[in-house]
């Protein structure tokens, strides 16, 4: 089914937009993220402005304003997405920002360095020569290179996307 709501507001095709959506939302589900959340994101991700209303979602998704709401709120928690007031009016609309990708990446780094400081409690706490502190060990190991590495890849996206610009 083609949404005409897309081909009015941007005079593309509907029923293109919609494939990319389903196909793009489908990858991210494959990669963890839930489904509705996957599809609110790739729909926003798809619009020209990268700001769609509820009612728009809604619309364009063919999916209840609670499944949008569901979708908004797990897309802020994890700093996907961002709430804005439509200037004179009560409705919000949801955007995804170019920073996006940066956003959930430093979202990680803090989830990553709060279960490096429980990994190691726990090896203090299960002593650092039994094997179960030596697994912790190497797991916190690979947390902390990780986040060294993602340090230093966003240093680079921030050179690479600068150049870019020009």
């Amino acid at each position: 089914m083609v949404d005409e709501t897309v081909e009015r507001q941007t005079g593309r095709d509907a029923e293109a937009v919609s494939r990319f959506v389903e196909h793009f939302a489908a990858q991210l589900v494959e990669a963890g993220m839930p489904r509705m959340p996957s599809r609110v994101f790739a729909a926003l991700l798809a619009s020209d402005t990268g700001a769609l209303t509820s009612a728009e979602l809604g619309e364009q998704l063919r999916i209840s304003p609670a499944a949008v709401s569901g979708a908004v709120r797990y897309l802020s928690q994890v700093h996907m997405v961002s709430r804005e007031r439509e200037p004179g009016s009560r409705r919000e609309r949801y955007r995804v920002h170019s920073d996006q990708w940066y956003e959930a990446l430093t979202n990680r780094e803090a989830i990553i360095k709060r279960w490096e400081d429980a990994l190691r409690e726990g090896i203090t706490g299960l002593g650092a020569d039994t094997p179960a502190g030596a697994r912790l060990a190497e797991t916190l190991a690979f947390f902390e290179f990780i986040e060294q590495d993602v340090a230093g890849m966003m240093e680079r996206w921030r050179a690479y996307r600068a150049a870019r610009r020009g």
